[in-house]
């Protein structure tokens, strides 16, 4: 049972930050579209928001694990910071030479900091820290 509780915390964070990036980016897309590119090449303007919106989806599924992790929910948090940095480390891998190398290390460093600094964030509430 503790290990299903497990699981389901940091599913509900990775869902968190899926759902978020992806209701983020649809809507960014639909109000700015130039932003995008005609040649599949995003624009400045859209990899800086779209790095913003990114630290902040990452915080909230860093909190959202945190909440979930009802023992230990710094460890949870970690956890799912190590998943999100190997997800980001493969997306960087198999996206070299379609976009900057500079904006996959951006995100590569941005979102295993968010969900620690969301993580932070409930511990903080919780009066952990």
């Amino acid at each position: 049972m503790v290990i299903l509780h497990a699981f389901l915390a940091l599913l509900a964070g990775f869902a968190t930050m899926a759902l978020l990036v992806i209701l983020l980016t649809a809507v960014l897309t639909r109000l700015v579209p130039s932003w995008v590119g005609a040649a599949g090449r995003p624009q400045p303007g859209y990899v800086f928001v779209n790095l913003g919106y990114s630290l902040l989806a990452s915080a909230a599924g860093g909190y959202v694990t945190a909440w979930a992790a009802a023992a230990n929910p710094l460890v949870h948090v970690l956890a799912l910071a190590l998943v999100v940095l190997a997800l980001a480390a493969l997306s960087a891998l198999q996206s070299r030479g379609k976009q900057p190398i500079w904006y996959a290390l951006s995100l590569l460093a941005i979102s295993p900091l968010g969900v620690l600094a969301g993580g932070l964030v409930r511990l903080r509430v919780l009066g952990i820290l």
